[in-house]
């Protein structure tokens, strides 16, 4: 698309202007026999001289309602014609006008005897009304021609009869038929010109100097034929519109539906000039912030029966607002809506006054003792199989509440039952608090999910902090990442003690307590906590910074207490070091100007230079990337820099076992969205795991060291598009020229193109649920044993860069490599993936509820749904963003459908992902793309 430069009209803080021009016309004599009927005609001004003195007023109306005062020109006496040449400003600055805003200019004559419509000595000459903002939203500019209506005051309203286009003249039946006049047609020439004369004077039509004299000429002819040589309709040819008594002074030719005495086919045209800027001017309006509910109780929002109402719809008075063909109708006009800060907010009083009575807590003792018969105990199932997005109406909730004792035996039945409480009721909560030691064991997701952002009494988040003591540190591990995302949803107790931000917390005092006691976890601990400590953005709010550097404090101050905690500080501090030279090396390859073959000479020579201590690395450090890997020294001979615009340093590592560790370590990119999708890979890789369902997935290591930097394990493969252009379009033929055996159907060994088959089956699965988008033959990539795999996840959620994408890439090349599609291998392929989403669909809880735990993370992709919430405010937003997030994800699961159903649906992914047309030229043009880049 071509650029388009435009401005926004909120910006522009200059004043309302306009130019009143000239007045073009040609004004008839009155007949005598109209100066008997009325006299008072003959002292009007523009009666006894046609370039009497006229003055012209404006005023600025928006919805039938008058913004500013009147502003006129200044008195001028007229020779040879009626020209003010004069700029009108207006009391009001274009970043306040509205979109509705019209301005009603009016021209006056003068009479020392009063008439119609007369405002002192002033009688109106005529009136005009035109809009500031065009259909397009965009401020009008340069010259206008406005029609002007005689002996009217101009109006504002929203339905005005005064508008400045021309009105359509009466058509004339004339022998039956139908006839337009021959004026109209010269009347639309002359618009025609006219709209040609803006484009010359705009310079959009170059200038060519003898033409354009001869041009003018022809077209002020035109002018002057249509303005006074108006075709009049004879009255014999006109008695159906003449009065049956006779009266042949009013005959209405114009269509206003009103009678003029005098002036009947006199046209005059007011031209004015609007300001020219140097782009066009779009229409943007505020956004006020709601106003604060400071009188309202505070309760949590997701513990009672409040719903979102739509607002109260009004309409505006009589003859506001009203569409064209409403004018009738004095009740017609379009709707506005009203602000009510206590909608959605305060409870209604009836339904507190019936939870009350449904909750009396003199029957506590009977609750205990009931038990639901069959309906009941459907209707709680139905409950209890809803998903965690999934809101409780007011029954629903007094049902748990009800049966809540029985309803302690079933483990999923908890998060339900916390929702179902009304936490502003003491009484309430405290009876509460006093049942949940009295639950059975909840799982892990149901844990994770009484943390996320809508639970926030500290006795829920301490039991289920309680419930993941029991987790071991390898799947802890798993949820790391959204466990200190969630530090920024825990109760801030004592806000003006920074010593007590993190004592008042269990999951703080947990994670730190958890990270002290194993290396490992604590290496990912520190490095999370750091990201977020640096993250300076404005989206990463001063106080979650201030938390984060809270909990890393406490974190050190504990090492410190810890046996071996001062040699572990020291290490973590070592590696801080190391990646700070990474970072300036990387920077400095990044931003000097030299060609890809000087960078890499570069590089080499940064790194075997002593000063920058890499050449021995004494003692072994624990990588960052993965601490179970301790490296000794890097190997300048290996490194090499990549050809994107960013310039990623490839660098090659010597481990204390003698072996290499490639990494990608790049500067300027955020890797966090990056780091989120690996780690949901390696725990869906985890969950298949256990349904002995192994895909030979490859959830490399990734690590974001900073908010503009991290490192990346290097996993040798080779880029689809690499491999089709080297294999003339084949990935069996890699896979052949890697894993030969002649025995088998393709050629191909039958482990490798087992791993082949299974790990484009998991990937196909996964993407397709985390909405991996943007997916073209560079970041599909595949390694000599067979392992297939995706990189670069720059857009999640179903968000995509290309038009019309398929929801799952699986493209030509691909099915090719298992041999066709009515291979035995494409069939096993097929099976493989409706196992996978059948088996990933049974853990949709852990997933989303680990989505929910991210919705405050400063991930580009989150931070878009974030965005769209921010509207809200505060801890409104916060559960608008967790439910747009998980939304995103849950309707890729279709948790509403059974299994054959869910199977049928995938079936028909695959289907048309396959026979898809558009990503096949759109990985054409990419390639292209890149080639002209290389």
């Amino acid at each position: 698309m071509e650029p388009f430069s435009f401005a926004s009209s909120a910006t522009l803080n200059v004043p309302v202007a306009v130019k009143i021009n000239s007045l073009d016309g040609q004004q008839k004599p009155v007949p005598f026999s109209t100066l008997l009927k009325r006299p008072e005609l003959r002292y009007r001004g523009s009666n006894l001289s046609p370039h009497f003195e006229l003055y012209v007023t404006a005023q600025l109306w928006a919805d039938s309602k008058p913004l500013t005062v009147p502003v006129q020109t200044a008195y001028k006496h007229f020779k040879t014609g009626r020209t003010w040449n004069e700029w009108l400003s207006l009391p009001v600055n274009y970043s306040d006008a509205p979109y509705s805003s019209h301005l009603a200019i009016t021209v006056w004559d003068l009479s020392p005897v009063d008439g119609e419509g007369a405002n002192g000595h002033a009688i109106p000459f005529g009136g005009t009304t035109i809009a500031l903002f065009d259909k397009e939203n965009t401020l009008k500019k340069g010259r206008q021609r406005c029609y002007l209506h005689r002996h009217k005051v101009a109006d504002g309203l929203s339905s005005s009869s005064t508008p400045a286009s021309v009105p359509t003249p009466r058509k004339i039946r004339r022998n039956g038929e139908t006839q337009s006049s021959q004026a109209d047609e010269r009347v639309k020439e002359m618009e025609r010109l006219e709209a040609l004369m803006k484009k010359h004077e705009m310079g959009e039509i170059p200038e060519n100097k003898w033409l354009d004299q001869l041009v003018f000429r022809q077209i002020e002819k035109l002018e002057r034929s249509v303005l006074r040589k108006s075709e009049q309709p004879k009255l014999s040819n006109l008695d159906a519109e003449i009065d049956n008594t006779g009266n042949d002074d009013a005959i209405d030719t114009d269509g206003n539906g009103e009678a003029n005495d005098v002036d009947t086919n006199e046209k005059f045209y007011l031209y004015v000039d609007f300001p020219r800027f140097d782009h066009l001017i779009v229409f943007t309006d505020h956004e006020y912030p709601a106003p604060p509910v400071s009188t309202l109780q505070s309760h949590s929002l997701h513990n009672s029966d409040v719903r979102l109402k739509p607002p109260p719809e009004v309409t505006y008075g009589p003859g506001i607002g009203a569409e064209d063909g409403d004018h009738g109708d004095p009740d017609a006009g379009r709707l506005v809506r009203i602000y009510d800060p206590e909608v959605g907010i305060r409870e209604n009083p009836c339904e507190i006054k019936h939870r009350r009575l449904v909750r009396g807590h003199r029957t506590n003792a009977m609750d205990r003792d009931l038990k639901p018969n069959a309906k009941i105990r459907d209707e709680l199932n139905m409950i209890m199989s809803y998903g965690p997005t999934q809101a409780l109406n007011g029954e629903e909730r007094d049902l748990v509440w009800k049966f809540r004792h029985h309803l302690t035996r079933d483990k999923r039945a908890l998060t339900k039952f916390v929702k179902s409480v009304n936490w502003s009721d003491s009484n309430e909560a405290r009876q509460a608090v006093q049942l949940l030691p009295k639950w059975t064991e909840i799982d892990v997701d149901d844990a994770l999910e009484l943390l996320g952002p809508t639970f926030d009494n500290p006795a829920v988040r301490s039991y289920a902090v309680d419930r993941l003591r029991k987790a071991d540190d390898e799947e802890l591990l798993l949820y790391l990442l959204q466990l200190v995302q969630a530090l920024k949803f825990e109760p801030k107790l004592d806000e003006t003690s920074e010593e007590r931000l993190t004592q008042d917390s269990s999951l703080a005092r947990f994670l730190i307590t958890r990270a002290a006691n194993n290396f490992l976890l604590g290496n990912y601990f520190h490095w999370y906590l750091m990201v977020e400590c640096d993250d300076l953005s404005p989206e990463q709010r001063p106080e979650h910074r201030k938390l984060f550097a809270r909990v890393e404090y406490d974190f050190m101050m504990t090492l410190e207490q810890a046996a071996d905690g001062a040699a572990r500080r020291r290490t973590l501090l070592r590696q801080g070091e190391f990646i700070a030279i990474l970072s300036k090396i990387s920077k400095d390859i990044r931003f000097s100007r030299e060609d890809r073959p000087k960078k890499i000479e570069r590089l080499k020579k940064y790194l075997a230079d002593p000063k920058n201590d890499v050449q021995t690395i004494d003692p072994p450090l624990p990588l960052p990337l993965d601490p179970n890997v301790l490296i000794t020294s890097i190997d300048p001979t290996e490194a090499s820099v990549f050809k994107s615009s960013l310039f990623p340093l490839l660098v090659s590592l010597r481990t204390s076992t003698g072996a290499r560790y490639p990494i990608i370590f790049k500067t300027g990119d955020d890797l966090r969205q990056d780091q989120l999708v690996i780690q949901i890979i390696t725990l869906m890789d985890r969950l298949l795991r256990k349904e002995n369902l192994d895909l030979q997935l490859t959830p490399y290591a990734i690590l974001a060291t900073s908010p503009s930097a991290g490192a990346v394990q290097f996993v040798a493969s080779s880029p689809l598009s690499a491999i089709v252009a080297k294999h003339k379009g084949s990935l069996l033929a890699y896979l052949r020229a890697h894993n030969p055996d002649s025995s088998a159907p393709l050629g191909v060994r039958r482990d490798a193109m087992d791993t082949y088959v299974k790990s484009c089956a998991g990937y196909c699965v996964i993407t397709y649920l985390l909405g991996v988008g943007d997916r073209h033959l560079d970041n599909l990539l595949l390694s000599p044993s067979g392992r297939f795999f995706h990189a670069d996840f720059g857009y999640i959620l179903g968000r995509d860069p290309k038009p019309f994408a398929p929801l799952m890439k699986l493209c030509r090349e691909m099915v090719e490599g298992m041999g066709g599609s009515g291979s035995p291998q494409y069939a096993m392929f097929r099976q493989h993936c409706f196992t996978a989403y059948s088996a990933l669909r049974k853990s949709s809880n852990l997933i989303l509820n680990l989505f929910a735990l991210m919705c405050e993370a400063n991930v580009p992709d989150i931070r878009i749904m974030e965005g769209r919430s921010a509207g809200l405010g505060g801890a409104a937003a916060v559960r608008e963003a967790s439910g747009g997030v998980v939304m995103k994800v849950m309707e890729r699961f279709h948790l509403e459908m059974g299994e054959e159903e869910a199977e049928r649906h995938f079936e028909g992914l695959i289907g048309d992902s396959v026979n898809a047309v558009l990503p096949v030229v759109i990985d054409r043009l990419h390639g292209l793309v890149q080639n002209w880049r290389a």
